[in-house]
């Protein structure tokens, strides 16, 4: 794992009133089970939360029941990220420019992968409540990534960066039809699988970096997803059978059949070298849905349930509580949003609400819980979010959950 045009503006003076005005309509909103009050979470100053968003109760510790976000508040929870992180900064050609600042203090863009990520939750906003405006600043984002990294990125060492980018493209595509995003895709794609991928060693898989020391799921899984959608925006059946070529050597390396846990990384020597986390885990999780159509012959809805049972039964707290913060080092941080997106959608496409709805609607509810009196969310779900500056990568864990649960609600 490494490191590794004027905004529009939200429609309410401060957020604080925006606040205060929904207090009515969330009383109303469906009410969680309690199932979910054996996830123990960090204990926060209850003094900092309204009873109506309090998470825990102050004296068991244990997850409260919460309301949902309605809809039209995942897409103030939109509205609100940018206001705070998203920066025009010119034209480009007859288009414009920009990028999302990586915190609240303007101390310049993310990094190159997260920044693919926060365009990425874009993509998942615009899905959910399509508009003008979000589907712009798509564009925009993109024109700042174009211009900030060029067209090819052949001299960034991390092939996961690579497919993340590309990824971002040709979800973009699918929304505005720019044939300039699916070639950006395309040839980043192209670039990375002739450079990664290798059957010498370990019988296949793509490696992490260009330095070939360990094949990682977080390359491998994300590139057949990407695969995927080159193929479905393509036609070209050559990336439909990289997408196979992957997941088999996954299967066959990374994943654990019995408990459904996709592994981290596996080194040249053959040693597994890193365990589950929510973002890979949650990639792995959307490849499998990805190719349950195209390859009937295998079990990949089996495999995406077994992977997303292991997620609630052990990437949360507790059983089916509320996903960890991974909160360790910078680029954990947003993982969050990574597997939000891949879950929810899996969810959609394979029907299975009633199984795992309720569970991520409550991960979305403790999520909205812990917003500050700015909207913004942090990626410490027991905790509310401080007031102080807050970096843009941690913030999207929030506004995807709470996107993420309207793919299939």
């Amino acid at each position: 794992m490494k490191k590794r045009i004027t905004i529009e503006p939200v429609e309410l003076h401060s957020y604080g009133l925006k606040l205060s005005n929904k207090k009515k309509l969330l009383a109303s909103i469906f009410a969680f089970s309690c199932l979910f009050t054996a996830c123990k979470k960090e204990q926060p100053d209850i003094a900092l939360l309204s009873p109506e968003k309090s998470a825990l109760n102050a004296t068991s510790n244990t997850v409260a029941t919460l309301s949902i976000p309605a809809k039209s508040e995942a897409l103030l929870a939109m509205q609100v990220y940018n206001n705070h992180f998203y920066h025009q900064y010119g034209t480009y050609g007859p288009s414009y420019k920009a990028y999302y600042w990586k915190d609240d203090n303007h101390t310049g863009r993310m990094d190159f992968w997260t920044q693919q990520e926060a365009i990425e939750m874009l993509i998942d906003a615009y899905n959910i409540n399509p508009g003008t405006d979000l589907k712009n600043k798509i564009s925009y984002l993109y024109n700042g990534v174009r211009d900030g990294y060029g067209l090819l990125w052949s001299d960034n060492k991390f092939n996961d960066d690579i497919v993340w980018g590309a990824l971002m493209c040709v979800r973009a595509f699918k929304i505005t039809n720019d044939g300039g995003m699916l070639d950006m895709a395309k040839n980043n794609f192209n670039m990375m699988w002739n450079r990664a991928w290798d059957t010498q060693s370990l019988g296949g898989g793509l490696w992490w970096t260009t330095d070939n020391q360990t094949k990682n799921t977080c390359v491998n899984a994300p590139a057949v997803i990407c695969a995927m959608l080159l193929y479905q925006a393509t036609g070209d059946v050559s990336y439909k059978n990289k997408a196979k070529l992957i997941m088999d050597w996954m299967v066959n390396r990374l994943y654990d059949s019995s408990s459904g846990e996709v592994k981290g990384a596996i080194n040249k020597a053959g040693t597994i070298t890193e365990g589950a986390l929510s973002y890979t885990q949650g990639t792995f999780i959307g490849a499998c849905d990805l190719l349950r159509a195209d390859f009937p012959a295998i079990n990949y809805l089996l495999m995406g349930t077994k992977a997303m049972d292991y997620a609630r039964n052990s990437l949360c707290n507790s059983p089916g509580g509320i996903l960890k913060d991974e909160n360790g080092i910078a680029d954990t941080q947003g993982m969050k949003s990574i597997f939000a997106r891949w879950a929810c959608l899996f969810v959609k496409n394979t029907g299975t609400a009633s199984n795992y709805g309720p569970w991520l609607d409550a991960n979305a509810a403790q999520a909205w819980s812990i917003r500050n009196n700015q909207g913004l969310m942090w990626n410490i779900w027991g905790t509310r979010t401080p007031e102080s500056t807050r970096n843009a990568f941690e913030t999207t864990c929030g506004v995807a959950m709470v996107n993420g649960i309207y793919y299939y609600r």
